[in-house]
């Protein structure tokens, strides 16, 4: 039996839960990890988004600025566990995951915005790297024996992704054209403006960032 002191934390946040939470506590800030372009289609209402990319460019100085009570937000969980992995490193060990992501939340009943419907960057990857397996397989066939590769690159790549937990398609995807948002969140816009939990803990980054 794991005793207390060893037992590992729980991370995972259920729509429900979440619900709840937005009714009691005030402290309580939900940042959405995706593209700006999904974050438009679906986001929690009162929800800040921060893209996957400016926060692990910026992960000390979003650091700074949380409380006690954050949760986490994507498409499915992915993203989202992987920018809690990345406050963990920044001190920030006491953040959850929403369960199911913001499609979860809105099925449960959630009080959701909703705008122009796009697929998510999820469902991309994936039309993108069956479309390349396929492609491979029949060029193979009909051109070339050596246009297999292709399938099999493509093959490689998820392996590494699943083992280091990225997705450089993923991020590929999220610089075209059509995942781009009127207009996409910065530093300034998206870090800077969340209210400051801790004063003395945004200080300190002010003073180590001068120094």
């Amino acid at each position: 039996m794991t005793s207390p002191s060893t037992a590992p934390a729980v991370t995972a946040l259920d729509p429900e839960a979440l619900r709840s939470w937005i009714v009691e506590h005030q402290d309580l800030v939900v940042i959405d990890v995706r593209s700006a372009a999904e974050f438009e289609s679906l986001h929690i209402r009162g929800s800040y988004n921060v893209p996957l990319p400016l926060l692990s460019e910026h992960t000390d100085e979003l650091a700074a600025r949380l409380g006690s009570r954050v949760v986490l937000v994507c498409q499915s969980g992915t993203r989202a566990e992987q920018a809690r992995q990345r406050l963990a490193k920044s001190g920030i060990d006491s953040t959850y995951v929403l369960t199911g992501g913001a499609p979860g939340f809105a099925a449960a009943g959630g009080d959701v915005v909703r705008g122009k419907d796009r697929w998510d960057l999820e469902r991309q990857v994936r039309l993108a790297a069956g479309s390349l397996v396929v492609l491979g397989l029949a060029g193979g066939k009909f051109v070339s024996p050596k246009i297999r590769m292709l399938a099999g690159a493509i093959g490689t790549g998820l392996t590494f992704s699943a083992a280091t937990n990225t997705c450089v398609m993923g991020q590929a995807l999220s610089a075209m054209p059509w995942n781009k948002a009127a207009k996409e969140p910065t530093r300034e816009s998206a870090i800077l403006t969340l209210p400051v939990a801790d004063a003395p803990a945004a200080d300190a980054w002010e003073e180590a960032k001068a120094s």
